[in-house]
């Protein structure tokens, strides 16, 4: 937050929010480190699990509120899979399901007063985008051969532009993880900064009520931004693996 400093002065922190640190012991990070990550990726996946296998599990016609969330998600991202890669793509649907409740419940889970946002860090985001990256080009090849590098080259442009659109088209797609994972992490951590921002005005009686009113409506955006860039995300993995399925221009 703030904190007043020798001169009276008002001092913002607002990237300390984002510190990993370990939740046993005064010494460093280490590889075996239980940290501040562990701990809310680890409520994140237990979240996806008591919504998606608990809450699911005494199914009935008339649903319970647990069961309707789960079936509206499931609907949901089904239904987006379906339209933007089509039924060949149905396959990969678990995968797709897995992400999208995954980065949802980490976004949400980071709104909570005093928890860590996870997907601020691009360490965890470059994971999961480099590994859409890598499934998704796997799933190129082995479904269509050699013939998967015919992505990168527009037969429907003029002869001699062909080449620089190909050199065009294969340095967009390796840029593809890096925009990919950076967009989530970088929405996530600068929308936290300025509530943090904001949160340290506060405290100061002269601008407080006008410092109160715009943590709340930065956060009421925050919670919009947190579903918005877990739609983004995963939309973003439909449309490669429908590069990957349909390379054909």
């Amino acid at each position: 937050m703030a904190d007043e400093a020798k001169g009276g002065a008002l001092e913002f922190h607002p990237m300390d929010q984002f510190i990993v640190k370990p939740l046993f012991g005064d010494g460093g990070v280490g590889v075996f480190s239980f940290t501040n990550v562990t701990l809310w990726l680890a409520l994140a996946v237990l979240c996806v699990f008591a919504l998606m296998v608990l809450g699911t599990s005494r199914r009935a016609i008339i649903p319970s509120r647990t069961q309707s969330i789960a079936e509206l998600a499931y609907g949901f991202v089904y239904q987006m899979v379906e339209d933007v890669t089509g039924k060949d793509g149905i396959k990969y649907f678990p995968y797709i399901m897995t992400l999208f409740m995954f980065i949802v419940f980490a976004n949400f889970l980071g709104l909570i007063p005093m928890s860590f946002t996870t997907t601020s860090h691009i360490a965890v985001t470059a994971v999961l985008g480099f590994g859409v990256f890598i499934a998704v080009t796997a799933i190129g090849f082995i479904k269509n051969g050699m013939g998967f590098l015919s992505l990168f080259w527009v037969s429907s442009a003029p002869l001699p532009l062909r080449p620089i659109l190909a050199l065009i088209e294969v340095i967009s797609y390796f840029v593809r993880p890096v925009s990919h994972s950076i967009r989530l992490a970088g929405n996530l951590m600068a929308g936290h900064a300025v509530l943090k921002v904001f949160a340290g005005f506060a405290q100061v009686t002269a601008v407080a009520p006008i410092a109160v009113l715009g943590v709340t409506a930065i956060y009421g955006l925050e919670v919009l931004v947190a579903f918005i860039q877990a739609y983004v995300f995963t939309i973003l993995t439909c449309v490669y693996l429908k590069d990957a399925l349909h390379p054909h221009h």
